[in-house]
């Protein structure tokens, strides 16, 4: 059971969109609001958080991406997904930048949006293939290499834990594809997280990316 919220500054669309998940086995929608203010309001009476956003990227009285900001100072385990009828796929990098999980255009199809809310749930990210064309074009063609803990250094395992998890495998999927126990990859994971710099899964790929570590076809999208 997924457990989402609804941040959204259009009441009609809003109440659409609610009426379309609440008909979904597999996911619980907890509350809609549509300003940033009611989502802050309505989220301090919420006994447990909801585990997925839908935010609206510009809203009446803050956009998306400054609710991710307020939220992520006390719910940092909550993944968000960027919406909005002004989408501009140029947009994905500062929407990752401030925290977001994934950014799509409000036009997608209902189906559609049930598997990125699916993947951002268990993956931690997503990205459309037209946005990681973007995310290539946007890095410099030499960027400046780096320095973390042992100059940035991977070990082979940690290779392949942070192509795999490029690949949207989850924790466990790659301890069974590596013979290796879920804990170990979780510590191979914290060991890019402190010499990446990298504060969540789609840092990592940006990156991995960003250091030619993998290749487009690493990121798969469907």
């Amino acid at each position: 059971m997924i457990k989402i919220a609804l941040a959204y500054g259009e009441k009609l669309f809003t109440q659409l969109l609610e009426s379309f998940l609440i008909k979904e086995s597999n996911i619980q929608c907890l509350f809609t609001a549509l300003s940033g203010k009611e989502f802050l309001r309505q989220i301090k009476k919420t006994p447990e958080p909801p585990q997925v956003v839908l935010l609206d990227l510009k809203m009446t009285d803050m956009e998306g991406t400054e609710l991710i900001k307020k939220l992520k100072a006390t719910h940092a385990d909550m993944k968000y997904i960027l919406m909005s009828s002004y989408y501009k796929k140029t947009f994905t990098g500062y929407a990752l930048k401030t925290g977001a999980n994934a950014l799509v255009p409000k036009e997608i199809s209902p189906e559609y949006l049930l598997k990125i809310i699916a993947l951002v749930h268990t993956k931690g990210y997503y990205f459309m293939e037209e946005q990681i064309e973007v995310l290539r074009s946007q890095i410099k063609p030499r960027p400046p290499r780096p320095k973390f803990i042992n100059e940035g250094e991977f070990t082979d395992r940690e290779m392949e834990v942070l192509r795999l998890l490029c690949e949207q495998y989850t924790a466990q999927e790659i301890a069974d594809k590596l013979f290796i126990s879920r804990r170990t990859v979780e510590g191979h994971k914290d060991n890019l997280f402190v010499k990446t710099g990298a504060r969540n899964l789609a840092g990592l790929v940006i990156y991995a990316l960003q250091n030619q570590l993998v290749s487009q076809d690493n990121l798969s999208t469907f």
